[in-house]
């Protein structure tokens, strides 16, 4: 019996080109979503760590006092003016029973930061972690804490990072 020979032809040729357009493709895909993940992360960790806040009177309305219009005790110690946004001195650290000092101008937006207890420092009586909608919420949620003298909120587009602080100045 003769040996078998493939037909002439078949496997001599040069293989078809393989089509790689399917794979750059999805690695295009791929590429770009690890990008816009990447910086999503980092436009969020480096977001705008401002206190967009607003301070109101006390429970009594003849009284305009208000966490801005206080100044800072710098004949008692010297302490810094100006701590790092995502320092634990920033106000969205603090708990209650801390004190806070404001260091922004007076009759200004209110800048507070986490200090020790004492003279024109604001002990925080309580915190109300959740949604805020402005000054008018901040004064409601606070009008039931018994010797609070001042309110401040943070009301930022993130709902999860909103805060309430019902203090009191000591």
């Amino acid at each position: 019996m003769p040996d078998y020979e493939p037909p002439a032809g078949y496997g001599d040729g040069p293989f078809p080109p393989r089509r790689r357009r399917p794979l750059v493709a999805v690695l295009g895909i791929v590429a770009l979503l690890l990008l816009g993940a990447g910086a999503g992360v980092l436009w969020f960790r480096t977001g705008d760590d401002e206190v967009p806040a607003a301070s109101g009177s006390g429970p009594n309305p003849s009284i305009t006092t208000s966490a801005s219009s206080a100044e800072p005790d710098t004949s008692a110690s010297p302490t810094p003016n100006v701590a790092a946004p995502d320092s634990s001195a920033n106000p969205r650290f603090v708990e209650v029973g801390e004190c806070v000092r404001n260091d922004g101008p007076v009759d200004g937006k209110p800048e507070l930061l986490i200090t020790e207890c004492g003279p024109q420092t604001y002990e925080v009586l309580l915190r109300v972690d959740g949604p805020t909608t402005g000054e008018e919420d901040a004064a409601t949620k606070c009008a039931s804490v018994g010797g609070y003298t001042n309110w401040f909120f943070f009301d930022s587009d993130l709902d999860t990072l909103d805060f309430v602080l019902c203090l009191k100045q000591r």
